[in-house]
């Protein structure tokens, strides 16, 4: 009876499922119509021409009066502006592969439509030729409802736009978490090693895991962890919360991210070294190592890190895993250690700065105008003729490791 029982449950839930799905699309593409109604015939085709209110009002009130509640004139505007921002979209539903199911129904908090400046105009414009020409524009998302299409539409450029439209689908997000990639700006803090082409490639492709460098994002956004501005908050504080929040610091780190341990022991002859965490990337195969720090980076930092990744290699890394990923998580970057140590040009090694609060746009903007000043910087030195690791006082490549646990 159990198996019977079962079975129909499952059959009349996924039902359900596809009617909720079939509807949330109806009404994508029917505001996208009513958008063109009013874009054609009511501005004749000047998307310049403004509306009278009296007009949109009158309109609102008739339709309120014979369908119901849903069409206020600020909503007809919404309409109006979803049109304006996929007037060039076949209007029609596309549905992914593999039956993915449909985000979880949540309702965001928004107001009036917003433009959200992501990071300066100049940019992302000389893009928009381009992605116009090669994206696919194959109609609307069967797993994206209106409160997603809402959200996006508050993205100005279209690069940006379709990057998180692809993730949000791919991905499977729900609303609010949708709400959250766009305001922390994941699409700029993505582009950090990427060129013109690697920038198309993200926003016509969305995040494609092809290399460790992939995954990496500048800088972190932690303020989920509710940390307190102590003095005294030490390194164990902050992977306590990492872990309290476990569930919100794997979406943060991205797509792919398995946890694995914390406070991994390495040994090497009679000495112990201790990972804070260690996580495992489904997608790249490999492992990755983050150390955590309050403070600002170190030539230390770096040496250490580079240890711990070679000595995981050789202790722990299995058949078919690809090389192991070292990170280090640093309240605070330092521009002549990232460009004069190994870091500079190894392919597994990486520092990120984190951000314990959700920085406002123009910090986000000023961390990423400085993260490429200093990409600019290495680039030329390295035209000039390398760099070379910075020596310690005594001489030789800073690369000594001390067990973290007895600096805990």
């Amino acid at each position: 009876m159990n198996p019977l029982f079962d079975r129909i449950v499952s059959i009349l839930e996924d039902a359900r499922t596809q009617v909720v799905r079939s509807v949330n699309s109806a009404m994508v593409l029917a505001y996208w119509h009513i958008g063109r109604a009013l874009v054609e015939h009511v501005q004749e085709g000047d998307v310049r021409a403004e509306y009278g209110r009296g007009l949109m009002d009158e309109l609102s009130r008739r339709l309120v009066k014979r369908l119901g509640r849903g069409y206020s004139s600020t909503n007809l505007r919404y309409f109006r502006t979803f049109y304006l921002a996929y007037a060039d979209r076949a209007p029609k539903i596309r549905h992914m592969p593999g039956g993915e199911s449909s985000p979880t129904a949540e309702t965001p908090r928004l107001g009036r439509p917003r433009k959200i400046r992501h990071m300066p105009g100049g940019v992302l414009m000389d893009l928009e030729r381009a992605i116009r020409r090669d994206v696919d524009r194959r109609g609307f998302s069967s797993v994206l409802g209106w409160s997603h299409y809402r959200l996006l539409m508050t993205v100005e450029h279209e690069a940006e736009r379709r990057f998180y439209e692809i993730e949000a689908e791919r991905g499977n997000w729900s609303v609010p978490h949708l709400e959250r990639q766009i305001h922390t700006q994941l699409f700029a803090r993505l582009l950090k090693s990427r060129d013109k082409a690697g920038v198309l490639d993200l926003a016509s492709r969305g995040q494609v895991l092809e290399r460790p460098v992939d995954a990496i994002k500048q800088p972190y956004v932690l303020d989920f962890l509710d940390l307190p501005e102590h003095p005294q908050l030490r390194e164990s504080d902050l992977e306590g919360a990492i872990l309290e929040k476990l569930q919100h610091f794997l979406l943060e780190l991205g797509k792919g991210f398995a946890f694995v341990a914390r406070q991994k022991r390495l040994s090497f002859e009679d000495e112990e070294f201790y990972v804070d965490l260690v996580f495992y990337n489904v997608v790249l195969k490999c492992y990755l190592l983050v150390d955590l720090k309050l403070g600002k980076l170190t030539h230390q930092d770096v040496g250490q890190m580079d240890s711990y990744v070679r000595m995981f290699d050789a202790q722990a890394r299995t058949k078919g895993d690809g090389p192991t990923i070292g990170l280090i998580l640093c309240a605070e970057k330092n521009a002549a250690v990232a460009r004069y140590s190994v870091l500079h040009e190894n392919k597994q090694l990486f520092a990120a700065k984190y951000v314990t609060y959700l920085p406002s746009v123009k910090e986000l903007e000023r961390e990423l105008a400085r993260e490429k000043r200093l990409l600019e910087t290495g680039a030329a030195a390295s035209t000039r003729g390398g760099t070379r690791p910075v020596r310690s006082r005594g001489g030789a490549a800073s690369r000594g490791t001390t067990s973290r646990r007895s600096q805990r």
